[in-house]
């Protein structure tokens, strides 16, 4: 599999702050890939330049064989954008939206016509495209939105937090859509809703401070840096539950515990080596307790752990915005 984007010493600096620093990517095509980090972390950043729309302070970078940083045009044709707030013509019907992109990328009336109504089937809008933009939903204008970023059949798609603004029904269609473009184009998402990415991303980029500090197969992510853990849903009153957190709370092996309202534990321990000895304790202390478990088992780490374990929570400064640079 050839990597579709390549990324070498990329480097943004606003001043004396560096945004983007050094920063080395490779993505394989027609996967989706997941570019992850704190606000600040640089995202929004590299995927302005990765886009053509900004210039880096330093570094080279490909996307689809074309070097976005010398010659950003010709790079644009084999790349789709959606940004994060994506603003529409609400007068507009989908099927005239979606004409009017192809218009804008000189595909004539004909075609652009026919690829209107394929990308309107295609994001299961059909029986929508003679509507008014205005009256779509939430979901209809991003499933809309990735429809226009496909227009002009890129290699390479881009998306600026696709899920966040959606609610569930909207975010699972979304993430279904993804998952089948996937084999039209190369789908780069940056998210901060770690599940979903989780559930689509074959692949993983994590940007703390503008620097990659993991990367690779999703799953080999999690398994590399998995915290020794148990997983533990319980049956009996919400008092017992309440006391056995403050006993578990008071263990020397706990490193962490999360109790949701349902009965739910996860149990972070400090070492894979004390395993055995809380999984003897736990469930004397559950006994004792009169509660009953439901489940108890080796917790499987998602990325949201993953994520939480790596990156700094330090306070940090907002990202500077990266606007379009203008030539005099």
């Amino acid at each position: 599999m050839s990597d579709i984007i390549v990324c070498q010493g990329l480097t943004k600096q606003y001043g004396l702050r560096k945004v983007v620093e050094n920063l080395d990517l490779r993505v394989p095509e027609n996967i989706v890939f997941g570019f992850l980090g704190p606000n600040g972390a640089g995202k929004s950043t590299t995927m302005k330049i990765l886009t053509g729309q900004i210039k880096p302070t330093a570094g080279s970078a490909q996307v689809a064989g074309s070097d976005v940083t010398r010659n950003s045009r010709e790079a644009r044709q084999h790349i789709g954008y959606l940004s994060e707030m994506p603003n529409f013509y609400s007068w507009m019907k989908g099927q005239e939206l979606l004409e009017f992109a192809g218009e804008l990328f000189g595909l004539n009336p004909p075609t652009r016509r026919a690829r209107a109504k394929e990308l309107l089937q295609l994001v299961g809008l059909a029986e929508a495209g003679q509507r008014k933009v205005g009256g779509y939903s939430g979901g209809m204008r991003q499933r809309l939105g990735i429809a226009q970023a496909l227009v002009n059949r890129p290699k390479v798609v881009f998306l600026d937090e696709p899920v966040s603004a959606l609610d569930p029904l909207g975010r699972r269609d979304v993430l279904n859509l993804l998952d089948n473009i996937r084999h039209e184009a190369t789908v780069f998402m940056s998210s901060h809703v770690l599940a979903d990415v989780d559930k689509v991303c074959e692949q993983v980029s994590i940007l703390d401070r503008g620097r990659v500090i993991a990367a690779g197969p999703t799953a080999e992510l999690k398994e590399r840096s998995a915290i020794p853990a148990i997983a533990l849903e319980l049956e009996g009153s919400p008092a017992a539950i309440e006391k056995l957190g403050l006993l578990l709370r008071a263990e020397s092996w706990l490193k962490r515990l999360t109790v949701s309202d349902t009965g739910r534990l996860k149990i972070e321990l400090t070492s894979a080596a004390v395993m055995q000895v809380a999984g003897q304790r736990v469930p004397r202390l559950v006994s004792d307790l009169g509660l009953s478990m439901r489940v108890f088992q080796a917790a499987v780490p998602d990325l949201e752990d993953v994520f939480m374990q790596l990156v700094s929570r330090e306070e940090r400064p907002a990202e500077t915005p990266a606007r379009p640079e203008v030539k005099v």
